[in-house]
């Protein structure tokens, strides 16, 4: 019995993740584990902007070299600032005791975050960092209310003056014609080296590689799985077949 309530409550552990972000609503995001160029620029985005603080530890870098079809020297001058081999762990150098102090909590690993928050989770968080003077380090997330993390990425989006518009759809006004919602950021307080779609792509593209971490064989394991139901399929032919032979003469 304890085992089962174990397994149950290892179960249900995403589900409670993501209940903490209950009642917010978020914009879609599909993974694409099958882009490799959009997978090449998210570990780029990943290694730049969050590596620094955030590691994957789970994973190793000549894994991703190889999943990415990046050249093992060419990832190795150009993604790992470490000084560590690409056949190590992808950790960081981040002293956990000096991070507790500067953000409260050292930042947590990345290697699963996909997999317990999920990627439009994910997704909408990255894009939806605004100015708040109220808050230690200036910024707020309309997704993670009061969040510890500073806006790393506003070099490239900027910093939004007002709270981005997180899961709302874009609308046209039927007599103008003019669209609202249509960018994230209706204002901003500080410019940005990208356009709004620009960095929603990129934020995509980043996400997209998290999402790979998360699951790095979810390919292979669905190509596989087709040959797998091929198989099942045939099996169940010959099987009901046999069946009937075997218990034609039993009446």
């Amino acid at each position: 019995m304890r085992k089962l309530i174990f397994g149950l409550f290892i179960a249900i552990l995403p589900a409670l993740g993501l209940a903490a972000g209950a009642g917010v609503h978020l914009d879609d995001m599909s993974p694409d584990h099958t882009d490799k160029e959009s997978l090449q620029r998210g570990a780029a985005l990943f290694t730049n902007y969050c590596m620094g603080c955030h590691s994957m530890e789970y994973a190793r870098y000549k894994r991703v070299s190889d999943d990415l079809e990046i050249p093992a020297a060419l990832y190795e001058e150009n993604l790992i600032f470490t000084g560590a081999k690409i056949g190590e762990l992808m950790k960081n150098s981040m002293n956990k005791d000096m991070a507790s102090g500067w953000f409260g909590a050292p930042p947590p690993d990345l290697t699963l975050e996909t997999r317990l928050r999920g990627e439009s989770w994910v997704y909408s968080y990255l894009r939806g960092f605004y100015k708040d003077e109220t808050r230690p380090l200036g910024v707020n997330n309309v997704v993670f209310d009061l969040v510890g993390m500073p806006h790393v990425l506003v070099d490239l989006q900027g910093l939004c003056a007002v709270k981005p518009s997180i899961g709302v759809e874009p609308s046209v006004e039927p007599l103008s014609g003019n669209i609202n919602h249509g960018d994230v950021c209706p204002e901003y307080a500080i410019e940005g080296s990208m356009t709004s779609a620009e960095f929603d792509q990129a934020m995509w593209d980043l996400t997209n590689f998290m999402s790979y971490m998360g699951d790095p064989v979810k390919v292979e394991r669905e190509r596989l799985g087709i040959f797998v139901l091929i198989f099942v399929a045939i099996f169940f032919v010959f099987a009901y077949l046999l069946n009937r032979e075997y218990w034609k003469d039993v009446h």
